[in-house]
């Protein structure tokens, strides 16, 4: 659903009011804001999720994120650190303390830092793809 004008360019077609876009929706939960307005937080605590945003009101209990991004999170920190701890052990061969120390902290940082923030970005796509009860305001 392209539009080509007389240019030759291809403009994207118009999203129709009902449809939510999901790269902002995507945005806004990895910056730990309301998927809907990007004003209100979307956290309390580390990862509690409010049931509706403080700003818009938009009911946010529908979310199912689970265990998804306790799962993203070792998929990500484990593709990063695993070819990086063999780089360094094979480059420079450090003490295994010094090496063991240095990942583990690098490990549990990592983890901690993308965790909630994987969790609003997983929220957020569920709430652009209406999914799990998101559903459009009558």
């Amino acid at each position: 659903m392209t539009d080509q004008s007389n240019t030759g360019t291809v403009l994207p077609a118009e999203v129709s009011p009902d449809e939510r876009q999901t790269r902002p929706a995507l945005i806004r939960g990895w910056q730990r804001k309301c998927p809907c307005c990007g004003s209100g937080p979307l956290l309390y605590g580390y990862l509690k999720i409010h049931d509706s945003c403080p700003s818009c009101h938009e009911e946010l209990y529908h979310h199912r994120a689970d265990d998804g991004p306790a799962y993203l999170t070792i998929l990500i920190v484990g593709h990063i650190l695993a070819p990086l701890l063999l780089f360094v052990f094979v480059r420079f061969r450090p003490e295994p303390f010094t090496l063991f120390a240095v990942f583990a902290i690098g490990c549990v940082s990592l983890s901690l830092y993308l965790l909630p923030r994987l969790k609003g970005a997983m929220i957020g796509f569920q709430w652009a793809r209406y999914m799990h009860g998101f559903r459009q305001k009558p």
